[in-house]
Parts: C-alpha cells; structure tokens; sequence
C-alpha cells in the first residue's frame, strides 16, 4: 500500500503533540456526519496554559511560512476566541504585533453592544479555527467581517481532515476546506493535514499507536478527497 508522502517536520512534530496532549485520540467515534471515526480531534483540550501556548507556536510559524499576508486575525467564537488571542501573543513574542477581534453568539444590546470585540476590524483579516467540518462557521465570519468594511483574506487552521463533506444527508466529492478555497474563494493554511496523521501513524515507534493506521487508511480510502 502507497504511504501518503512524509510530513514535514512541523506538522509531524504537532501530530505527536496532539497525541501526546490527549487531543487526537484513537478508536470509534461518531461524527457530526453520522460517519463512525476512527480518530478524533478535539481542540477543546488544548486546555491549560503550556498546551495552548505550545499550540499557538506551531499555529504562528505555519501562518509566517504560508506567505499569507494579512492585517489583523479573527476568531470565531467559540474555540476560535482563544486560538486568536494565543496566536497574536506568539506572533508579537515573534515581533510581528498584530491586532485581533473576535465575535459574539448573540448581539449584545447593552455595554459596547454588537457582536464584534476587541480591536476594530479592518484591513486583511484572516480568519483563525481548529478544524472547517463544513464551511458554516467560515461564511458567517465572511457575512460579519464584510459588514464591518474588512476584507477577509484566508483561514487559518489545525488539521485538514481532507474528508468528504456533506449536503443533507448525501457525501459530496470535494471537503469543506476545498469549499472554501475554491467557492469562498478564500485560501486555507492548515499546521496538518489527515494524510500527515496517517503517515505519523504508520511510522510511529509506539505499537499501541501505530494499529490504528489501517483503520484511519480505511476511513481516508471512504471518505477522503
């Protein structure tokens, strides 16, 4: 069986950070598309200080290395409120001090009121999540940043699950990441990819690790793209 080419070293060494935080984990999980998983990825428990900010490195040096060029960086609420916040710390320890904002679920009537928070949104912003399950969470930050003038310019994102997405109850023929990249027009960095995950897998040292590598090249050959 053909093995997906090597991961570069930083999305190698952020595979075995997730596993190794209890973030990615192995066995049987149900998926929001009724999709039984062989892994799972829960950015959620990148939960204390050290992991998030260890997190935030590799979320920094991959937008540096992307090229993308933006102006200020937006989070979704809610996972992506604190990935923003980490990555604009990282980027100015970095020396690249960017401003950032985030939003609401529900539009505030009181105080400083809206939906949006922190700095004011202009310029490139580029958009900060874990994962793009199905593009929902990206077009809404399109719809929001827009309103406010800005012109929203990428996503940024963890793991690219390179898996078919979904309309109603029907597998489509193209992910939610190439969704956005070709109909948002938007493009999308990712620290790593499925394919980075399956390789890890197959070349780990750990055995309890490495026979979940044929369950997950199962998954991919179903539902990859």
């Amino acid at each position: 069986m053909t093995l997906p080419p090597p991961p570069v070293a930083p999305a190698r060494d952020f595979v075995h950070f997730a596993v190794g935080a209890g973030v990615l984990r192995f066995g049987e999980f149900k998926t929001k598309a009724g999709r039984l998983s062989p892994y799972f990825f829960n950015a959620g428990l990148f939960n204390d200080g050290a992991k998030l900010g260890r997190l935030a490195e590799f979320y920094a040096a991959r937008l540096l290395d992307s090229g993308l060029a933006f102006d200020m960086l937006f989070g979704p609420a809610y996972k992506g409120i604190a990935l923003a916040a980490a990555i604009a710390v990282e980027l100015a320890r970095r020396g690249r001090n960017v401003p950032f904002a985030y939003n609401r679920k529900e539009a505030k009537d009181h105080g400083e009121g809206g939906v949006l928070i922190g700095a004011p949104v202009a310029g490139r912003v580029l958009i900060v999540d874990d994962v793009i399950s199905a593009g929902t969470s990206v077009r809404e930050s399109i719809r929001l940043l827009q309103a406010a003038g800005a012109r929203p310019c990428g996503v940024l994102i963890a793991l690219d699950r390179q898996e078919k997405a979904t309309e109603g109850d029907k597998d489509v023929e193209w992910s939610a990441v190439q969704y956005v990249t070709q109909r948002l027009q938007l493009p999308v960095a990712s620290i790593a990819t499925l394919g980075d995950l399956l390789h890890y897998l197959r070349s780990t040292d750990d055995p309890a690790l490495r026979v979940f590598a044929e369950p997950v090249q199962r998954y991919r050959e179903r539902y990859g793209v």
